[in-house]
């Protein structure tokens, strides 16, 4: 038997930069019977991850019940002559305090415009994409949760 090649971990430098330069990311939370996972849009502050997520569906429900999840996020090429890929394990905590809420909200907003996103991405936050990126300010249809007391980091990459 042949010995199995193993994926070379990242150094820290290098899953700063992947997690920089991503905005989308898995998060999978504990669900009943089965892990539930969501793709969600992402921030990260250089040391926070924050999240913004529609305030309905079984997301809501599992991070009540349980607000411990695993993030992750990747990149990659269509045919994986280059990846890198991270999981995180941590606490998902709801940013009620109205001032970072509303920097995290604007950071957001900066995010997608500075990103050239379609509109369409108004629709994963709980708008129409006729509505102006501001309404995400606005309107509260969305929950902002940031990722705390994280215990791990996996993060990988072809060699």
């Amino acid at each position: 038997m042949k010995n199995i090649v193993k994926i070379p971990k990242m150094e820290k430098q290098e899953y700063d930069e992947l997690i920089t330069n991503q905005y989308i990311c898995r998060i999978v939370f504990r669900g009943d019977r089965y892990p539930y996972i969501a793709p969600l849009l992402y921030i990260f502050d250089g040391r926070h991850m924050y999240f913004l997520s529609t305030n309905y569906g079984k997301k809501i429900s599992y991070f009540r019940d349980y607000p411990y999840v695993l993030v992750e996020i990747e990149r990659y090429e269509h045919d994986f002559s280059d990846f890198s890929f991270m999981i995180l394990s941590g606490k998902l905590v709801e940013v009620k305090n109205e001032k970072d809420e509303e920097k995290i909200r604007n950071d957001f907003v900066s995010m997608i415009k500075n990103r050239n996103l379609s509109k369409n991405v108004m629709i994963v936050l709980g708008h129409s994409p006729e509505e102006p990126l501001e309404a995400i300010k606005k309107e509260k249809r969305s929950i902002v949760w940031k990722l705390t007391e994280v215990e791990e980091i996996k993060a990988f990459k072809k060699g």
